[in-house]
């Protein structure tokens, strides 16, 4: 299991195009994939439980990874928090 704390870069937050992103890039790997927000654990798969959580620009998350291509998918999640989801 990997645990990693980010930060939402992009100003306007966990919208619906970053939400879909990340529900998108989750559905791909085997893995279970979570995202720890104001002690709410949120399924990464769930775009609706993502939007359903209000996370704004600034915010620090944890992003928990378990299974075998958790490696993987810890680093692909990376990015995206790191460029901002593009925006």
């Amino acid at each position: 299991m990997l645990q990693e704390k980010m930060v939402v870069k992009n100003s306007t937050g966990l919208h619906a195009r970053p939400a879909t992103m990340l529900a998108k890039l989750a559905g791909r790997y085997e893995s279970a994939i979570s995202l720890v927000y104001n002690e709410k654990t949120i399924k990464l798969k769930s775009m609706m439980g993502l939007l359903g959580a209000g996370i704004k620009g600034g915010s620090e998350v944890e992003i928990i990874c378990d299974g075998a291509d958790e490696a993987a998918a810890m680093a692909e999640i990376r990015e995206l928090f790191a460029t901002g989801f593009g925006e």
